[in-house]
């Protein structure tokens, strides 16, 4: 290892150990997190629960699952099942746009201040 790997390496390690100075720049990185964060939540636990109820359908046309539960032919239900699950599938994005940009509106003016001051 050459002496530039080396002095890179304790700085990379020592930056690890040393306290961070709390700096505006953090302030508008955690402002834009919280603008993203439900929006986030809501597409991934929405699209989440869609996919199980879709794979639910799913699994009662292609398995024996149906017997298990009783039915004796379960196309149709599977079939319905799974249609129900990818409708919200397609909301799922316009509602994420649109969380999303109630969430700008309501942080921009403070994150707009920050990025001012920032660039001065």
């Amino acid at each position: 290892m050459n002496k530039n790997d080396q002095e890179f390496l304790v700085q990379k390690i020592r930056t690890q150990y040393t306290e961070k100075e709390h700096t505006q720049l953090d302030e508008l990185k955690k402002l834009d997190i919280k603008v993203k964060r439900p929006a986030n939540a809501f597409a991934y636990s929405f699209g989440t629960v869609s996919a199980i109820v879709m794979g639910g359908g799913m699994s009662l046309v292609m398995t024996d699952i149906g017997e298990v539960v009783g039915l004796s032919d379960a196309l149709i239900p599977g079939i319905v099942i799974g249609i129900v699950g990818m409708i919200p599938l397609g909301f799922a994005y316009p509602a994420y746009n649109r969380i999303l940009k109630k969430e700008r509106q309501r942080i921009a003016p403070e994150i707009l201040r920050l990025s001012e001051e920032l660039m001065k």
